[in-house]
């Protein structure tokens, strides 16, 4: 029968080199295609694909009939073609995202292929490109959590991000140096589906941000267009390094975030619970994730100059609630937390040692040599 053998033919095509991951996202056996783009994709992409119905119609391989001419069309393109075209002109900077990535990036990435073209004509990456963005964003209150809308500029030639209270405002509230800054979808913690967290050095210490945008397409091209900062920065920093060397410098997720009981330096004091981010070698505490100021700072060096992490508290330790518990040694001081669960120690354990096996680099003694930890 016509209708088993084209099951057949387009199984067959989705096995074949290329078409073995999502077109779009990177995740394994994708089972379900776009048979107006001529792609495989998985069955989360596949989801946005059915929002522009004008420009992609999806279909499962294993599910759905197919016809000859779907086939042959199929059979004619498929991811790499796709991608040839879709992607041909994508910067460097551009964050291409991942399964594990959020539902924004990964929707934005999509409509920029496909339904913007965007990495066909070049003009259309301007409000990301141009070395120069400002605009309206929602920024969450330091002190009353609340969300106002803000006005930010983001200026290469100056080298800064800065917002401004007032729209009017002739000096600005803030100025994130570009040389600092980070920035990372945090959609669950912020409470809304394009939250931005945005983080920089004031002092030798992180200060958080929290702003959204209504629009999707908007957060994404605010978070694009730190990263082609970013960028244009190091390529000036560093003349002989490489793209593909760089590009990995541009922002980088939290190694690790959640709740941990910690106690303080003469580990008589009772634990607290605080929430903790691991962001590369500074470990942070706060009392609330949403904090703008980190209640203290931890330096995470590496195995070889004396850090290590241990499962397990001293014996004479009390106080802690939680059971679980890990040490971290380093050159002055050991620092005591307790997990809920075993699985909860399990990951951050081996989130230090991801930082514990790397070798510091030059420019990370001189952190660690003005590290000021708050007790």
């Amino acid at each position: 029968m016509a209708e088993e053998r084209n099951k057949r033919a387009v199984t067959e095509l989705a096995r074949k080199p290329g078409n073995t991951v999502c077109a779009d996202c990177g995740a394994p056996d994708p089972d379900w295609a776009s048979y107006t783009l001529g792609l495989f994709v998985c069955l989360s992409c596949s989801g946005i694909h059915r929002n522009i119905p004008q420009i992609s119609r999806v279909k499962s391989v294993h599910l759905d009939p197919w016809d000859d001419v779907q086939i042959e069309y199929m059979s004619c393109l498929g991811n790499k073609v796709a991608e040839a075209k879709y992607e041909s002109k994508v910067p460097a900077f551009y964050y291409k995202p991942a399964s594990s990535d959020c539902q924004v990036l990964r929707e934005q990435w999509i409509r920029a292929k496909y339904e913007r073209k965007e990495f066909i004509l070049i003009e259309k990456q301007e409000p990301y490109s141009a070395g120069y963005r400002e605009g309206l964003l929602w920024k969450r209150g330091r002190d009353n959590g609340q969300f106002l809308s803000r006005k930010f500029v983001l200026s290469e030639r100056e080298g800064a991000l800065k917002y401004f209270n007032k729209n009017d405002a002739k000096e600005p509230k803030a100025v994130m140096k570009i040389e600092y800054i980070n920035a990372t979808f945090q959609p669950a913690k912020i409470g809304n589906p394009n939250g931005l967290q945005i983080t920089y050095l004031k002092d030798n210490s992180t200060r958080n941000i929290f702003v959204y945008h209504e629009d999707g397409k908007e957060i994404v091209d605010w978070f694009n267009a730190i990263r082609a900062a970013r960028f244009h920065y190091l390529q000036v920093a560093y003349p002989r390094a490489r793209d593909i060397e760089l590009v990995p410098k541009l922002t980088r997720n939290f190694l690790k975030e959640g709740f941990m009981e910690k106690t303080g330096p003469k580990h008589t004091e009772g634990f607290k619970k605080r929430w903790f981010t691991l962001d590369d070698r500074r470990l942070m505490y706060f009392k609330d994730p949403l904090d703008a100021f980190a209640k203290g700072e931890v330096f995470i060096g590496s195995a070889e100059n004396n850090y290590q992490v241990q499962e397990g508290l001293p014996s004479s330790t009390q106080g802690n609630h939680w059971q679980y518990g890990i040490t971290i040694v380093t050159p002055d001081r050991k620092f005591l937390f307790a997990c809920e669960t075993d699985t909860d120690r399990a990951e951050w354990v081996a989130a230090f040692r991801t930082v514990l096996s790397r070798p510091m680099l030059p420019q990370e003694y001189a952190v660690e040599a003005h590290f000021k930890h708050k007790p």
